[in-house]
């Protein structure tokens, strides 16, 4: 998962030295997962190359089934890789999930977990964030790590100040990541700029192409 940095600023932490303090309260931390951008794009690589090579050197209704696969497949590839991502300043956090957007106030977030999905629950509703998977595969490793950590002292002797500096170190990145944001919602929940409903808008710009495309190849398909 990439992180891009930002700067939360806030009334305690106005942001980083050379920066105003505006700028850095409303600048957003970006997290996405890199591994679902890498597929992404090399899925987008394989369409353009089998597309293209339809429309080139296809005869008939070929180069139309082509097209029609192209606006229904594209935008379904973009939507499940590149689009989702989650964007957190000290106002709101907001959620870009396949099909929909999620703006949500701190104030109106109620909680922030990681089980077997990523989630927040705000509004009495819940809502994933599919740009921070959960991996059980990390968990076990960090447990793997934890239980090693413990081999070599039976006796389960550390060090306080070695305790907080690798705390962070022994979380899984999309538990960690939950954390930041949990914190974050507590400490900013009664801001005067964090407060409102949830808003939810849909995707038309995905779903619009991707519905063309279906109804194009169900047409192809029925008149063929």
């Amino acid at each position: 998962m990439t992180r891009s940095p930002g700067s939360p600023g806030s009334p305690e932490n106005p942001g980083s030295p050379g920066r105003p303090p505006a700028e850095a309260a409303y600048a957003d931390r970006v997290f996405r997962s890199s591994s679902a951008l890498a597929g992404g794009v090399l899925v987008l690589l394989l369409a353009a190359w089998v597309g293209g090579d339809a429309l080139v050197r296809g005869e008939g209704r070929t180069p139309w089934a082509a097209v029609a696969g192209l606006l229904f497949a594209v935008p379904l590839v973009v939507a499940f890789t590149l689009r989702p991502a989650v964007f957190a300043n000290d106002d709101r956090l907001r959620i870009r999930n396949p099909f929909r957007t999620i703006t949500l106030p701190w104030a109106s977030v109620e909680g922030v977990r990681a089980g077997y999905s990523s989630e927040v629950l705000a509004g009495g509703r819940k809502y994933q964030l599919w740009a921070i998977p959960v991996s059980l595969r990390q968990r076990k490793r960090v447990a793997r790590q934890q239980a090693r950590q413990a081999s070599d002292d039976p006796y389960g002797r550390t060090s306080a100040t070695a305790d907080v500096t690798d705390a962070r170190a022994r979380r899984a990145p999309a538990d960690q990541t939950v954390d930041d944001l949990r914190e974050q919602a507590e400490r900013c929940a009664s801001r005067p700029t964090a407060q409102g409903e949830p808003v939810v808008r849909w995707a038309y710009e995905i779903l619009a192409p991707c519905g063309v495309g279906a109804v194009a190849l169900v047409v192809l398909f029925a008149t063929g």
